[in-house]
């Protein structure tokens, strides 16, 4: 049954992974809040959260989650969308 409901890593144009990544960047600089849509076991996830710190040449990011406060690392490869609250 899990199987049937997973779906594909949607491949992200140039333009899309370059908006993402300043998103990113301001959020970091104004500590704005975020909704984050990743990619992650087959299934696309939104959370809501603030961007600690971003390295785009390691391709990773921290975030923290906005229900449990916790320090969430992840490959900016896995994201999908950012957009402000």
């Amino acid at each position: 049954m899990n199987k049937q409901l997973e779906v594909h890593q949607p491949i992200l144009t140039e333009e899309e992974m370059e908006q993402i990544n300043f998103s990113l960047i301001e959020a970091l600089h104004t500590n704005k809040q975020v909704y984050l849509t990743y990619y992650k076991n087959g299934q696309r996830i939104t959370e809501t959260g603030f961007i600690q710190f971003v390295d785009s040449l390691g391709n990773l990011f921290v975030f923290i989650d906005e229900v449990f406060e916790l320090k969430n690392k992840m490959r900016l490869s896995e994201l999908i969308d950012v957009r402000f609250t």
